[in-house]
């Protein structure tokens, strides 16, 4: 069992339990606060529905692969590509949208759950109903995004939810460090490293979808459709080319082979390939240019810390 391709899914796990646990924390610091503990209950009930759904989703997304893949055989290299390509660019989408949300938002988030559990504590009714939408929407919000990555990385199988359930252990393990041990985790370095390592991961899921997008349609050509003369003009150029992608301006064969390390490191972490593309090389710059920008801008990172969590106590 190769563990190297389980080291994205795990960081990716690991990243997004940890905004989940802090937010946890902070319910029940605040609970504890109030008076309230009684309904502490809730907030574990709400983790546990949060997982089951996203375990759901999870499930979902490999029942429709394997249905669509069903319902025309001949057609099964040609949707699994293609569905992982979508998968990827829904990963990317919602990964890098929530990546600089919580790095505009950050600063906010005890301020914003604070006011949130108050609220619901200050109201005359449901205030265990409240508690438990705070939590379950936090946790469903985390798990469907690692869940995406997860699906966009189907075929690991069992290695991938390894990946995951390490990540989960470890998030845990950082929660109970920050609000029952009192440790000092510098939380906002970890964020920013983790959000850097964040953006090159995602840039992988990049450089896959286009050679995912250019697998379905080779296949597609193969099976029924001839697709061949689209890419003709490419002949003049050169005779290394894709007929999607376009020349071949990278070939690390010699070099640093993806399957072999330190190559199937870099793959499984940043996406590398050994053969790269002139459009997924244009694709993958333009997403890091785009991405950096977005995320470095108005800087100033507000993750609570551990003094911020004591006054809570």
């Amino acid at each position: 069992m190769d563990f190297s391709i389980a080291l994205p899914i795990f960081l990716i796990t690991f990243r997004e339990c940890v905004e989940a646990v802090l937010i946890i924390g902070i319910v029940l610091a605040l609970l504890n606060k109030a008076g309230k503990s009684q309904l502490n209950s809730w907030v574990y009930t709400g983790i546990g529905i949060g997982i089951v759904i996203s375990v759901f989703i999870g499930v979902l997304f490999v029942w429709l692969i394997s249905t669509l893949g069903r319902i025309n055989p001949q057609y099964s290299t040609v949707i699994e590509p293609l569905l992982e390509a979508i998968f990827c660019i829904f990963a990317i989408a919602m990964l890098s949208w929530m990546l600089v949300w919580m790095r505009r938002q950050a600063r906010f988030i005890r301020a914003n759950v604070e006011g949130a559990v108050n609220h619901v504590l200050e109201g005359t009714s449901n205030g265990a109903w409240g508690i438990f939408s705070i939590v379950l929407i936090a946790v469903v919000r985390e798990g469907f995004e690692t869940v995406l990555f997860v699906a966009a990385n189907f075929h690991q199988g069992l290695i991938s939810v390894v990946g995951a359930f390490a990540g989960l252990f470890l998030a845990a393990l950082i929660g109970m460090l920050i609000f029952r041990l009192g440790v000092q985790v510098n939380i906002h370095k970890f964020f920013q490293v983790m959000g850097v390592l964040l953006i090159l991961i995602i840039g992988g899921l990049v450089l896959k979808a286009f050679k995912n997008i250019d697998n379905s349609l080779a296949n597609l050509a193969l099976s029924s459709i001839t697709l061949s003369d689209i890419c003709f003009y490419y002949e003049h150029f050169t005779h290394v080319h894709s007929c999607i992608l376009g020349p071949m301006i990278w070939n690390g064969d010699q070099i640093l082979p993806e399957g072999k390390f330190p190559g199937i490191i870099f793959k499984s972490l940043f996406g590398y390939r050994d053969h790269l593309y002139l459009l997924q090389v244009v694709g993958y710059i333009t997403f890091l240019l785009t991405i950096s920008i977005l995320y470095f801008y108005n800087l100033g990172f507000g993750i609570p810390t551990k003094k911020e969590v004591e006054k809570l106590n």
